[in-house]
């Protein structure tokens, strides 16, 4: 079994800037692609950035040039830097982990999610 443990949510002032970090632990033997998804109310939830474990990135469009993801292998944590945050931002923040297991079976892990809110 995967655990997926999320921290570094909050208010933030428009403009403002947050780091959201997700750690993995657990029986992992490998993982691959990591990424960030968000849900605001009322919308379905949406790919924010991936990272596959040899670095490639793929962002959003609404968040080009302004979120940054990237990854600790030896820590199995995944992180996403957002600058000048937008109130269309709002939304919980969920991290996806994609990998094997000690018993060499393939998993898909969520995070709880983090409540970002953008406001002034």
């Amino acid at each position: 079994q995967v655990q997926l443990v999320e921290s570094g949510g909050g208010l933030v002032q428009p403009g403002g800037s947050l780091r959201l970090s997700c750690a993995a632990s657990g029986s992992i033997l490998t993982i691959n692609d990591m990424g960030w998804y968000r849900q605001a109310p009322g919308k379905q939830r949406e790919l924010v950035a991936g990272i596959s474990r040899g670095g490639a990135t793929n962002y959003a469009d609404s968040v080009k040039g302004r979120f940054t993801i990237s990854r600790d292998n030896a820590k199995n944590t995944v992180y996403l830097q957002m600058s000048s945050l937008k109130p269309e931002d709002t939304a919980v923040y969920y991290c996806s982990v994609q990998g094997r297991t000690k018993l060499g079976s393939p998993f898909l892990s969520w995070g709880q999610g983090t409540q970002v809110t953008v406001s002034s």
